[in-house]
């Protein structure tokens, strides 16, 4: 059958470009193939002059090592992984992850080094798919994120020889000698924030935190536990939900219909504070007249919310900086490192004011935290 005229044509025009070979460049270069791959791979064999004509052969034709090659060689993967085990519909709301992932990007592509991502189901998932990493030689090392209180990835990790770096929990039990961390003092930035309201006046606030059973999660929790007992504070609790705008404002609807409802909320995340701040609009509630507002992570929606939102700040692009650095150095054959974060400081702004019929106290009035180094 006659193809229709322009056919021909059209169909050319589609034909994916051939990826360059090792024999492409040996042609091209007039050298063997042998000779090529001495050079590409930095083996001794061929002279410098032979070895930078390949090299700018390859250039020319947008070469590239093979990774799975490369893998299979004993060589690197010029890979690292990042599995995320949390709900998808989370990720395109919060901007903590996006800026986390932006600082681990910034690093690997200074080395050359890709990120192999993925989202899966929960954690069973997550350490069959470290698993098959591992087997298939798809990565060199993995970033582990959102620790959990019983966690079985680090003895996995640990057990595969998997280089990793944990972000987000300070090294604990027989991992610590295995695999890096890299973490911040969420229980001092707690303790920071409720001596901040206290020092206000308030005496009842609602943490609507983040996903149950993650060790950040309970670390704040427990922190606020431990500085409420401190203060002499009864009426502190916390409530989880899954970090998402819709769980934020359900929560805070909750909370707010209850007999007593608190002067006072600290959210786990930036989405969920702005969620909290439009449903207490909705029901003509004042922030901060008769409801103050904190969010755990700064962010732009903070800033361009009205009233603005005061929020704990911290360098998260920087954070994830650090994570990337610290596996690079692990890979390079570097030590295992517990590395603590910089402290995320309070920035009080329109959102946190004295509770009704307090007066005017004011956050210098507040006890100092305890340290919990």
């Amino acid at each position: 059958m006659t193809p229709p005229p322009g056919e021909t044509a059209r169909s050319a025009k589609t034909t994916p470009a051939r990826r360059p070979t090792i024999k492409d460049i040996a042609r091209r270069a007039g050298v063997s193939e042998s000779a090529v791959s001495f050079a590409l791979n930095g083996r001794p064999g061929v002279s410098q002059g032979t070895r930078d004509r390949i090299h700018r052969v390859a250039e020319e034709l947008g070469w590239q090592p093979n990774s799975a090659a490369r893998a299979l060689s004993g060589e690197r993967a010029g890979c690292v992984g990042l599995v995320l085990a949390r709900p998808a519909h989370t990720l395109g709301v919060e901007s903590f992850f996006l800026q986390l992932v932006s600082g681990v990007q910034e690093v690997l592509a200074s080395r050359k080094v890709a990120l192999l991502f993925q989202v899966v189901e929960d954690i069973d998932a997550e350490c069959e798919l470290h698993r098959r990493w591992w087997a298939e030689k798809r990565v060199d090392g993995v970033l582990v994120v959102d620790p959990r209180a019983h966690d079985p990835r680090p003895a996995l990790l640990a057990s595969l020889g998997l280089p990793a770096v944990v972000i987000g929990a300070p090294a604990s039990g027989e991992e610590a000698a295995a695999l890096s961390t890299v973490w911040a003092d969420d229980s001092a930035a707690m303790a920071s924030v409720l001596a901040h309201l206290h020092g206000l006046g308030h005496r009842r606030v609602v943490h609507v935190a983040g996903l149950p059973g993650l060790a950040h999660t309970e670390r704040r929790i427990s922190s606020l536990r431990t500085e409420a007992a401190h203060l002499g504070l009864a009426d502190i609790r916390s409530v989880t939900t899954d970090y998402s705008d819709a769980e934020g404002a359900e929560a805070t609807r909750r909370i707010l219909d209850e007999p007593g409802p608190p002067t006072a909320i600290i959210y786990d995340n930036d989405v969920m504070a702005v969620a909290g701040a439009s449903v207490a609009a909705e029901r003509g509630i004042a922030v901060p007249a008769e409801l103050s507002i904190v969010a755990w992570d700064d962010s732009a929606l903070c800033r361009v919310t009205h009233p603005r939102l005061t929020a704990l700040v911290r360098d998260t692009s920087g954070f994830g900086r650090l994570a990337a650095q610290e596996l690079l150095d692990r890979l390079d054959g570097g030590p295992v490192r517990s590395i603590q974060a910089e402290l995320p400081h309070l920035e009080p702004r329109e959102s946190t004011a004295p509770p009704p019929g307090t007066g005017t106290a004011t956050a210098t009035a507040a006890p100092t935290p305890r340290s919990t180094a």
